[in-house]
C-alpha cells in the first residue's frame, strides 16, 4: 500500500503543519481585544465599536469594500494606538505567539516605523521595541510547546518621501532582528521608481528588498519592481496573470513579462483572501493561484493583514484545499518555495527545510498508517 498523499488534509492536519509567512502587516494582525485596551490606556477615542467581538467584525466589513485605498484606511485606528514602546513590544508579541499557535515556524512581518512616531518614538526605538517583542513572543511561544522564528521588514510609505531613511535604518539593524526592507501604500500615482535612491542604496549594500507590486495596479507596476529596482521578491504580484492568455482549446502562452518572472523564479506573495477584499480577484476559484501553480511559478501562501481578512495561515490553507484540492504534498510545495525565498542566510533556509519543515509533513503524511485502535473486546 502507498501512502495517501492524494488525500485532502483535515483542519487539524493543516494546522499542525509547518508553515511559512513572507507576507504579514503588524499593524493589520492585532487582536481586537488588545487594541481596545491599548485605545483606553492611550486616549483614544476614536475606535468604531469599542467591543472586541463587534470591532474585529467591524474591521473585517469595512474591509470588505474592493477598494484598496477604502481597505488601506482600516490601519488609521490600529496605528493610532500603537505609538508608545509598550504598545509595540505587546503587539509584537501578541503576533509571534499567535503565529506559532497556527503552526507557523517562520515569519517575516513587516511594518512602517516613520507610522509610529507621534509618541515621541525615534526610528531606533521603534524598531528595538518590535524587535524586543517579537524575541518575547518567541520565548512564549517555546514556553507553550510551539517553535517560531520572526524577522522583521522594515517598510517605506509610498506616498511619503522617507525611503532612503527607512532602507538606511533597515540595513543598521540587519544583524539585529531586521532582515529586509518593503515599499507599500497605495499603488496607483506612486510607483516604486520614485524611490530608486533607496533600492541602489540596498542592492551596494548587498541587502534584501521585497516591493508591493501588481495588487491593485496592474503589470507596469511588476515591471518596474524588477526590471528598475530589482526587487528580490513581489509582494502580491497577482496581476502577472494579464500577461498570461488562455485560449478556448485551453493553450496558455505567456507573455514576456510573466516568462521572466517564471523563468528566473521570482518569488510572487500571493494574499488570497486580501486580494478578494481588495478586488484584486473575484473569488477564490478565480484566484490567479490556481493557474500560476500548474504552470509553477515561484508561489508563496500569506495572510497579509490577518485582522481585516479575519485569517491565518490555516484558513489560507482551507480556502485553498476547499477550492482547488490540494494536499499535503501542494502544502508542503507551497511552504518549500516559501523558505527557499525567505531574507535569511541560505544553510539556515535550507535547515529550517531539511529538519523542520520536510519533517513535519512527512509525519502528517504518516498518520494514515497509524489509525486510532480499537477498544479491546470484553
Amino acid at each position: 500500500m502507498t501512502s495517501e498523499t492524494s488525500t485532502l488534509p483535515t483542519s487539524d492536519q493543516i494546522r499542525r503543519a509547518p508553515k511559512v509567512l513572507l507576507h504579514d502587516h503588524l499593524d493589520g494582525g492585532l487582536r481586537p481585544g488588545t487594541i481596545v485596551d491599548l485605545a483606553r490606556d492611550r486616549g483614544y477615542a476614536g475606535l468604531p465599536e469599542t467591543d472586541p467581538e463587534k470591532l474585529g467584525i467591524w474591521f473585517r466589513e469595512a474591509a470588505d469594500s474592493g477598494s484598496l485605498e477604502r481597505y488601506l484606511e482600516t490601519f488609521a485606528h490600529t496605528c493610532a494606538v500603537m505609538q508608545t514602546r509598550e504598545a509595540l513590544t505587546r503587539v509584537a508579541a501578541e503576533c509571534a505567539e499567535d503565529l506559532a499557535a497556527d503552526g507557523v515556524v517562520y515569519a517575516e512581518i513587516r511594518y512602517a516605523p516613520e507610522q509610529h512616531l507621534e509618541g515621541g518614538l525615534s526610528l531606533e526605538e521603534v524598531v528595538e521595541a518590535v524587535n524586543d517583542g517579537f524575541r518575547e513572543g518567541e520565548r512564549r511561544a517555546r514556553a507553550a510547546g510551539h517553535r517560531i522564528r520572526v524577522g522583521a521588514l522594515l517598510t517605506a510609505m509610498r506616498h511619503a518621501a522617507r525611503a532612503l531613511e527607512i532602507a538606511e535604518l533597515a540595513n543598521r539593524y540587519r544583524d539585529l532582528g531586521v532582515v529586509g526592507f518593503d515599499i507599500a501604500g497605495a499603488e496607483a500615482g506612486y510607483p516604486p521608481t520614485r524611490h530608486l535612491d533607496a533600492f541602489e542604496y540596498l542592492k551596494r549594500e548587498n541587502n534584501h528588498f521585497t516591493i508591493h507590486a501588481g495588487e491593485a495596479f496592474g503589470l507596469p507596476s511588476i515591471w518596474q519592481a524588477l526590471q528598475w529596482c530589482g526587487a528580490d521578491r513581489l509582494g502580491h504580484g497577482v496581476r502577472i496573470i494579464d500577461d498570461i492568455q488562455v485560449g478556448d482549446d485551453g493553450a496558455i502562452t505567456l507573455g514576456r513579462l510573466a516568462s521572466y518572472v517564471r523563468d528566473k523564479r521570482i518569488p510572487l506573495e500571493m494574499c488570497p483572501s486580501s486580494n478578494l477584499q481588495t478586488g484584486a480577484a473575484p473569488s477564490y476559484a478565480e484566484h490567479p493561484i490556481g493557474l500560476l501553480r500548474r504552470l509553477q511559478f515561484r508561489l508563496t501562501v500569506n495572510t497579509d493583514n490577518r485582522l481585516m481578512s479575519g485569517t491565518t495561515m490555516s484558513r489560507e490553507f482551507e480556502h485553498l484545499v476547499r477550492t482547488f484540492r490540494y494536499t499535503l504534498d501542494d502544502m508542503q510545495w507551497f511552504t518549500v518555495n516559501a523558505m527557499k525565498s525567505a531574507f535569511i542566510p541560505f544553510d539556515e533556509r535550507l535547515a529550517m527545510i531539511n529538519d523542520v519543515i520536510k519533517p513535519g509533513y512527512a509525519e502528517l503524511r504518516a498518520e494514515w498508517l497509524f489509525p486510532k485502535v480499537a477498544p479491546t473486546s470484553v
